[in-house]
């Protein structure tokens, strides 16, 4: 794809001003648009239904939209980009027959089912066999090893001191994640749970246990992670950050949790002497996860590691694993058929191996004129942010003044790393089994993220790789991050017209950027430190309207009985309505500087106005069908609100989206001028 002559255009278009010729639609198809459900009845729908009735869900698939067609179109380019490797029959110990040997193993079925759980017989025999006076140096080697029993602990970027890493201990050690899975008893909490304890067994008998042996194994397994569950922190406080900052000297530590040797810790599960300092991000679960790791009996202890073991091992072997851990995936999404063997063995690869296939896809389908093209567009979007940070009624003016110093202050990261990751001593040997060479790679990434204890932060790295189709914000380093695969449309179409590369391309910028100053984001300041920058009334005029927005969504009643979840949801719902509001600021202006009259004849696209075309292709982002099983799922465990919501609820704030579209009072979608919520 060559896009060249685009960018050339936009840096005008953005820049400069001329004669304006008409435009039409090309990532929004006019023929979507549903007439028989007016906009003001219900946006999402009026945008959407079409391209809903045209793309039902198939078997394989509990949600399927917009954005699950743009991973489709990235993730057939990288199957190109593997299998044209293994075709080209690599030299042992290149990165191409890493790649290749990884995915070959991921796809070679028979050699998995002839292998059964023969590769981690003798590490379950470890466990088992092991002494109670050594159980504790099992809990050491499954650390350094393995799953991370009872809690978490490693190396992140200091909360107080973004360019040194800080040690980390945090709570863990559950299987389902959230907390009411256990401790709910309401009809899907149990359905869940029963399929967890319906997996427990199976997994255990698929690795060798006798019915009744893994029925002892569940039993055990339940009673620790629920008993885990009673003090585990709830979805809400989890977004408390300021809540997880609580620095502690070694010496604290110990006294604090006398049940770990941490001087022994430390050097046996990372390799490193025990650090001086370490933050404990959530203290009573941590003092639980202690308590049940000195005071579980032999039996409890062992069952536990052997199911954390198991767990972890599962994908990399035969089918009766893989096909045990989709039947309890049916149970929490309503999904009904499992991925093809391809795309499964693709996310394999990708994950073990993935800023190497990145660098061909970035080579292959990102020319450097869609990064020039997006720098522009940060710019303009900078601005815009800019503009509304000045023009707030709600925040004063040394507040506004550091928020400033902060927007200046982001690092915009665009397609793909300057310096890519060196995988060279990886050790992956198609003599061994998959799951050998799947731990190996495991273990050359956690010794990757270690080498890193006592150096500076290195920014430049990247959470995700060129061809993922996402964006994400790093308070941290305040950074935006863009990679290659989001420029597609109808986020961003060299062929588009403005109005539609602002309504989505435009949108994800300004999300992004909104993320900073969300209810996570703005306890950074503009190094990525946790400041407290804000005077105390700012605080509370914010927290205020938040409040009303977290009302919002929570008043949505997604399934009969169940409602969105606000206060979980809150940051992106905070960076949809910014991404929203900047993004057209940026459009309007850029079209001011272009000598367009949005409102007048010869600037419509087709019948539609700019503003309207700008909203629509919003809406046009999220469109998709999703099953009820994965709407529940969603609701109680993504921080991201339900499609139809982040269209619906956040466009009911906006009085220029009323406009566009003339509803008014009595059309559903309106919402009366008092009852509004805008933040930035």
């Amino acid at each position: 794809m060559k896009l060249t002559k685009f960018a050339i255009a936009m840096s005008i278009a953005l820049t400069g001003c001329g004669n304006h010729a008409p435009e039409h639609l090309k990532s929004l198809k006019a023929d979507q648009i549903t007439d028989s459900i007016a906009p003001g009845e219900d946006f999402f729908l009026h945008v959407n239904q079409r391209w809903m009735t045209e793309n039902p869900l198939t078997d394989e698939y509990a949600r399927f939209g917009v954005f699950d067609q743009l991973r489709d179109t990235a993730e057939e380019r990288v199957r190109q980009l593997v299998t044209g490797l293994a075709d080209t029959n690599p030299e042992t110990g290149t990165v191409a027959h890493k790649v290749a040997t990884i995915y070959t193993q991921a796809m070679d079925s028979v050699r998995r089912n002839k292998l059964g759980a023969e590769p981690i017989k003798a590490d379950l025999q470890k466990i088992e066999s092991a002494p109670a006076d050594s159980l504790y140096q099992i809990f050491l080697w499954m650390h350094k090893n393995y799953a991370s029993p009872f809690f978490g602990a490693g190396p992140m970027e200091d909360l107080n001191d973004s360019n040194q890493y800080a040690m980390y201990v945090s709570g863990g050690g559950m299987s389902l994640g959230d907390r009411d899975y256990y401790l709910e008893n309401d009809e899907r909490n149990t359905e869940v749970r029963n399929a967890y304890k319906k997996l427990i067994v199976d997994q255990m008998v698929n690795a060798g246990y006798s019915e009744a042996d893994a029925k002892r194994i569940m039993q055990n397994v339940i009673k620790l992670e629920t008993s885990l569950a009673e003090k585990a922190w709830t979805r809400e406080q989890s977004r408390d950050l300021p809540a997880m900052n609580n620095p502690r000297s070694l010496a604290e530590l110990k006294e604090m949790y006398p049940q770990v040797n941490w001087d022994e810790f430390f050097p046996a599960t990372m390799g490193i002497t025990a650090p001086d300092r370490v933050i404990v991000t959530e203290i009573e679960p941590v003092k639980r996860a202690m308590e049940l790791l000195a005071n579980s009996s032999e039996r409890e202890l062992k069952d536990y590691y052997l199911w954390k073991y198991v767990s972890q091992a599962s994908p990399f072997l035969s089918d009766d694993f893989t096909n045990a851990s989709f039947e309890f995936n049916k149970v929490m999404s309503g999904v009904k058929e499992q991925k093809p063997r391809w795309k499964r063995a693709l996310a394999a690869t990708e994950g073990t191996l993935g800023e190497a296939i990145g660098e061909l896809y970035v080579e292959k389908y990102f020319p450097a004129s869609s990064k020039e093209y997006m720098i522009n567009l940060v710019e303009n979007l900078r601005t815009a942010l800019g503009e509304h940070i000045d023009n707030l009624t709600w925040m004063s003016d040394s507040t506004k003044a550091n928020a400033r110093e902060k927007l200046a202050a982001f690092t915009v990261k665009i397609g793909y790393p300057d310096k890519w990751k060196d995988y060279s001593t990886m050790n992956i040997d198609p003599e061994l089994s998959y799951y050998e060479n799947m731990h190996n790679a495991s273990m050359w990434h956690q010794a990757d993220m270690l080498s890193k204890w006592g150096k500076p932060v290195d920014k430049t790295e990247w959470g995700m790789t060129p061809q993922t189709v996402n964006a994400y914000y790093n308070p941290m380093a305040n950074e935006i991050v863009f990679p290659a695969a989001i420029l597609q449309a109808p986020f961003f179409d060299p062929e588009a017209s403005d109005a539609e590369n602002y309504g989505g391309i435009g949108v994800v910028i300004g999300h992004e950027m909104t993320h900073g100053f969300d209810d996570q984001g703005r306890n950074f300041d503009k190094d990525g430190n946790m400041v407290n920058w804000w005077t105390d009334a700012d605080a509370e005029a914010f927290a205020k309207l938040t409040q009303g927005l977290v009302d919002q969504f929570s008043a949505v009643e997604v399934l009969p009985g169940l409602h969105a979840n606000g206060a979980y949801t809150l940051g992106e719902n905070i960076a949809d309505q910014g991404g929203l509001r900047v993004s057209m600021t940026a459009f309007l202006n850029s079209q001011k500087k272009k000598g367009v009259d949005v409102n007048s004849e010869t600037a419509k696209i087709e019948g539609f106005t700019p503003e309207q075309v700008f909203y629509m292709n919003y809406a046009n982002l999220w469109a998709q069908n999703i099953r009820d099983e994965e709407i529940r799922s969603l609701t109680v465990g993504d921080v991201h609100s339900l499609g139809n919501l982040r269209v619906n609820v956040s466009l009911r704030n906006l009085e220029p989206f009323f406009r566009a579209f003339g509803i008014k009072e009595g059309d559903k979608m309106w919402r009366p001028e008092e009852e509004r919520i805008i933040i930035w």
